[in-house]
């Protein structure tokens, strides 16, 4: 069994923003991959599936990002998992947008949410990282990532979401590289 958690902020005035592209890729996996319904459990929303062979756990703490590692921690705790059975999606400004990439362990780079997991949890989970770029400067930082995704860029979104879902079963399979590489190149086909 895994805890797959998407980070976001909860409500609707939130929903768009690119810090919640955590949310929006558990919701697609949970979609593409017909998880059973939503329970709030955890101070959170939690859907139970499968992906491949593997059960998976989808959980978005209702927390805010700032106090994730509570939700995430109660759950992991609940279920008797470890460390190593943990993954985050969250968004990544120094990735350019919608690429993605998987690493283990690592700092926070200021994300409020995985700083929040680490001090509960240490810093060894696994983490998928969903480009959203950087705007330039860090006085713009705050509002860039509590803004909401561009018109322009919702096909690209859209893209890497269901790339990301679609290949999930690499990631339930602990095939991290295969995953990433898989997922470009989905995301390249539908470039052309």
């Amino acid at each position: 069994m895994q805890l797959w958690v998407g980070l976001g902020n909860p409500g609707p005035k939130h929903a768009m923003e690119r810090h919640n592209v955590g949310f929006m890729a558990a919701d697609v996996i949970a979609e593409m991959h017909r998880f059973g319904p939503v329970q709030k459990k955890f101070q959170g929303w939690l859907q139970e599936g499968r992906i491949g062979g593997e059960k998976i756990l989808l959980l978005k703490p209702a927390t805010f990002m700032n106090e994730s590692g509570r939700s995430v921690g109660e759950a992991l705790r609940f279920y008797k998992l470890g460390i190593e059975d943990l993954t985050v999606f969250h968004d990544e400004l120094d990735l350019a947008p919608f690429k993605v990439k998987v690493k283990r362990g690592g700092g926070t780079a200021g994300h409020n949410g995985l700083r929040s997991i680490d001090q509960h949890l240490g810093p060894d989970f696994r983490r998928v990282r969903l480009g959203i770029g950087h705007p330039g400067h860090k006085d713009r930082v705050t509002g860039y990532v509590l803004g909401n995704y561009a018109m322009g860029e919702m096909d690209d979104l859209t893209d890497m979401l269901a790339a990301l879902a679609g290949e999930a079963e690499w990631l339930a399979k602990g095939e991290d590289a295969r995953f990433m590489s898989d997922v470009a190149l989905r995301q390249q086909e539908t470039e052309r």
